[in-house]
């Protein structure tokens, strides 16, 4: 039986890829930062809470790593550990560049000098492009990451290639564009969106207040991008590769999806300039076409069907409850 680690295990990513692993037939261990940030819903909602070993870790902590690594000898890790709101990185930048880096050099370098056979993913991000001359996006576009969160993810993808050539390790950067599902954190845009709708639609909300809405982002459903970072480490080998729908999506074509789904009066739909980011990206989206030519990872759902699932999911858990 394989053994693998999902660090940040209790985010929206973590719970769908330790189901994906159990089915598998692995030992799934998962960490998070302390025992007090425990939330069992996400595993609940899975059917898999009772399947799980969970582990504290704290990745700042090079010692601790090792411990963990010791204690289990895993073949695969999963690097899903990082402070990953674009938003939040301006109001910490300090903090976020400092987790997100210093993260993942603990783990390489405990991989390096203690377990060189494992396998380790890494969680990369489409933020690292930032504003591009030129689209699709593919892994050999030059990097001009514009928020603190992006700087992070650059700088840690470099080190994984830097480590992968230098020291020969199984290490792969799975290069993540944006992908939702019911697990979602409330505070992701299309999250927010289809709470906040439904919530007008029920008569506890009198408006939807969202930022810029003349932007276009590359849009995916979450349970299937964790099929990716599997199939990443099951290649021959290691490599990087982008993750993606291969399309943009507008943000305001969303939200009046979404309206249009519920049928609400688009009349409330509020863009506050307050929520506009800092140096925004008007258009990014990314060529899949290695991920399916190499891992054989067929995506082809539209962005539009994707909603329709999250939003009948919430729908039908709110009048579970």
């Amino acid at each position: 039986m394989k053994t693998a680690i999902i660090t940040g295990i209790s985010g929206q990513d973590g719970p769908y890829l330790a189901k994906l692993l159990l089915e598998k037939g692995y030992k799934v261990v998962g960490t998070l930062r302390s025992y007090r940030c425990v939330n069992t819903k996400n595993f609940e909602y899975l059917g898999i809470e009772n399947r799980v070993t969970i582990e504290e870790l704290d990745l700042h902590d090079m010692a601790n790593v090792i411990r963990i690594i010791q204690k289990y000898r895993p073949d695969e890790i999963y690097n899903l550990a990082a402070q990953s709101s674009v938003g939040l990185s301006f109001e910490q930048p300090i903090g976020t560049f400092t987790f997100n880096t210093i993260s993942v050099n603990n783990l390489l370098e405990s991989i390096r000098l203690f377990s060189p056979s494992i396998k380790l993913y890494q969680a990369s991000s489409s933020e690292m492009y930032g504003r591009v001359e030129k689209m699709p996006i593919t892994i050999n576009t030059p990097m001009h990451p514009v928020s603190p969160y992006g700087v992070s993810k650059m700088a840690s993808y470099f080190m994984i290639t830097t480590y992968r050539e230098s020291y020969n390790l199984f290490v792969s950067n799975g290069v993540m564009f944006n992908h939702e599902s019911y697990l979602r954190s409330n505070n992701f845009f299309v999250k927010k969106v289809i709470r906040d709708s439904i919530a007008i639609k029920n008569g506890t909300l009198d408006k939807l207040v969202v930022g810029n809405l003349n932007v276009k982002r590359d849009f995916g459903y979450a349970p299937a991008y964790v099929e990716a970072m599997w199939k990443i480490l099951q290649s021959d080998k290691a490599d990087d590769f982008i993750i993606c729908s291969g399309k943009s999506i507008l943000l305001r074509d969303i939200v009046e999806y979404v309206f249009n789904f519920l049928n609400i009066d688009k009349r409330l739909i509020v863009e506050d300039k307050n929520l506009f980011r800092p140096n925004e990206i008007e258009d990014i989206y990314g060529d899949n076409s290695k991920a399916r030519e190499i891992l054989d990872w067929n995506y082809d759902m539209s962005f539009f069907e994707v909603l329709d699932i999250l939003i009948e999911e919430e729908l039908n858990n709110a009048s579970n409850k």
